[in-house]
């Protein structure tokens, strides 16, 4: 079964940043588009950024300029450097394929102000 396994969120202040990582199992990862989204509270789910396996990039428009995705796919892992980190950031964020069909449990990211 694939598996996604998510750390490196936490309690973060206005302005700080932090980095997220995944680790992949059981996938072949280097084939694999890949994707970091995020769930507020009483929102839906949105693609924050994604990696092709060629590793082209895009980020969603509240985060360009802020938030950086990476990948290793020697590690078949996938990174989200995020920077200047807003309270309208606190999500729980998840890493997954970019075609949705499997995604990690989360990492909850909270921004206070």
């Amino acid at each position: 079964q694939v598996q996604f396994v998510e750390s490196g969120g936490g309690l973060v202040q206005f302005g700080g940043s932090l980095r997220l990582s995944c680790v992949a199992s059981r996938i072949v990862f280097s084939l694999i588009d890949m994707g970091w989204y995020r769930q507020a509270p009483e929102k839906q789910r949105e693609l924050v950024a994604g990696i092709t396996r060629g590793g082209s990039t895009n980020y969603a428009d509240s985060v360009k300029g802020r938030f950086t995705i990476s990948r290793d796919n020697a590690k078949k892992s996938v990174y989200l450097q995020m920077n200047s980190l807003k309270p309208e950031d606190t999500a729980v964020y998840y890493c997954g394929t970019l075609n949705e069909a499997y995604r990690g449990q989360g990492t909850q990211v909270t921004v206070s102000s």
